[in-house]
């Protein structure tokens, strides 16, 4: 043991430690600006959305002479760059309508994120508060919120576009009643004039909205498709020039990644992910350049946190039906939901849980499924009817976390 200035001793370990943090903050970084490879970071050129872009500015243009736009809903699968362009395209739209003494007020709320729009309070009160009106987190009665969001709106005295990404995440938690007061809000308004932008990931969102609202929402629609594989490279290619340092990518690095991100339904996100990552793991290793064999270890280290972190938000009895169906994974490659139901009964006596209908089972079977998490196919059995085989293509290593994870919670 050594001696610190302070007169306590420092174990051989401490000072690794301490040597370690040292040589990271002196040696060369193989990247110039990490940010740039993120999906928060703002590219000065959006590329291959031109289309959608001009659309939505052409939806959104007559705010700048006080008139109330159309309401919009905005369609695409995760990272195709619909929020890239809607931000883009608001900020541009507030910069001209403050050079031209225009009244406009922009709110862009992420309504999946927690604590914000789980419940209609805390949503109203969120959307009050950045309109300039103070509304505490809990206490008041829902109807009273109301009144203050429509007194902050009444003071706006011009257009007020409201930006609701992840529209659907919304709708789930809270219906679709508050959208319709909120699309019918402007016939009880007498200065103000609200528009309305809904993001969603699902195409099929509003098939599931009532009439009434899907009618008086989605005046107008965006569609962004999904990029392919050349579309994801030069988008890459203009994010790693200010993402990386010069030289530290080996040829096909980008390549991989646009190919692998293209496999995903074009997802420019995953793309971004896996080329950051990867640097993150060269650096890691003390290597001077990236690799290809550093995107494959890039790929299996983000879908290793993607299904653990999904499994991880998930409520208890999900939890359960998914080792359920983990552990008879491991005697068969394929499951029935049937057996799926049985066992799961058997597992919910053994740790001490109430257990959920079949019927309530076999929902969350399906909305473990729409996450990714597991494959249900649906097969006919003729006069017999028809049923789910339940399949799971995730790693040894990804199956061991996540049976170790839900054995920690209920000790089985």
């Amino acid at each position: 043991m050594d001696r610190n200035e302070g007169g306590g001793e420092v174990s051989v370990a401490d000072s690794e430690l301490k040597s370690r943090f040292s040589n990271y903050i002196n040696k060369d970084t193989v990247f110039r600006n990490k940010e740039a490879l993120t999906t928060n970071w703002k590219p000065e050129t959006i590329l291959h959305r031109d289309q959608q872009v001009n659309n939505l500015a052409s939806i959104l243009a007559p705010a700048l002479k006080r008139d109330d736009p159309s309401n919009v809903f905005i369609y695409g699968s995760v990272g195709t760059g619909k929020t890239c362009v809607t931000k883009h395209v608001t900020e541009e739209l507030r910069a001209v309508a403050h050079e031209e003494e225009v009244d406009l007020n922009i709110v862009y709320i992420n309504c999946k994120m927690k604590k914000v729009a789980d419940t209609e309070y805390r949503l109203l009160a969120k959307l009050t508060r950045q309109l300039g009106e103070e509304v505490p987190s809990t206490g008041l009665p829902t109807d009273e919120v109301y009144n203050r969001f429509f007194e902050a709106l009444e003071s706006q005295e011009g257009v007020v576009i409201i930006a609701l990404d992840e529209i659907d995440a919304l709708v789930k938690k809270v219906g679709d009643e508050f959208l319709y007061n909120l699309t019918r809000i402007n016939d009880d308004l007498n200065d103000t004039k609200v528009s309305i932008i809904g993001i969603s990931n699902d195409l099929n969102f509003t098939e599931y909205m009532d009439s009434r609202v899907k009618s008086s929402l989605s005046e107008e629609e965006i569609i962004f498709p999904p990029y392919n594989a050349l579309e994801l490279r030069e988008i890459l290619d203009s994010r790693a020039g200010k993402g990386f340092a010069d030289e530290v990518l080996e040829d096909g690095v980008i390549s991989k990644c646009s190919a692998l991100a293209a496999q995903e339904h074009g997802d420019a996100r995953r793309a971004l992910d896996l080329i950051r990552v990867a640097g993150e793991l060269a650096e890691r290793e003390g290597e001077e350049r990236v690799a290809r064999s550093h995107v494959d270890r890039a790929q299996d280290k983000i879908e290793k946190d993607r299904v653990v972190e999904t499994v991880r938000d998930q409520p208890k009895h999900s939890k359960l039906v998914l080792y359920t169906i983990l552990e008879m994974a491991d005697e068969d490659d394929e499951v029935a939901t049937g057996d799926v139901y049985s066992e799961y009964k058997e597992l919910c006596t053994q740790v001490d849980v109430s257990e959920l209908t079949q019927r309530r089972v076999s929902g969350l079977i399906s909305e473990l499924d729409m996450l990714g998490v597991i494959n249900a196919r649906v097969i006919s059995k003729g006069r017999y009817g028809r049923t789910r085989q339940i399949s799971v293509d995730l790693s040894q290593d990804i199956r061991t976390q996540l049976r170790e994870m839900v054995e920690d919670k209920f000790y089985i």
